[in-house]
């Protein structure tokens, strides 16, 4: 997973910026066009890895609302002795 996260987008990126230092406008706008492509493989990434987080807070929640249904109080909190 660190492959595809990382190491892909930064080897796009090294090959664009080589073919652009190769010279001539061809290159110039064939190297900008291969970096925008790994920085764009980059970002999917990072939106993706922040959809999926929010999937686990929701997660999160529902498991603190569960346990305050079963138990009247919530997870973080100390229960509250009855008098009776």
């Amino acid at each position: 997973m660190f492959g595809v996260r990382y190491v892909l987008p930064m080897v796009v990126i090294v090959v664009g910026v080589v073919l652009m230092l190769g010279g001539g406008e061809d290159n110039l706008l064939g190297g900008a066009g291969i970096v925008s492509a790994g920085a764009a493989i980059y970002l999917v990434n990072f939106l993706f890895r922040i959809g999926a987080s929010g999937d686990d807070e929701r997660r999160r929640e529902q498991q603190a609302r569960e346990h305050f249904d079963r138990h009247g109080h919530w997870p973080d909190q100390a229960p509250k002795h009855q008098d009776r």
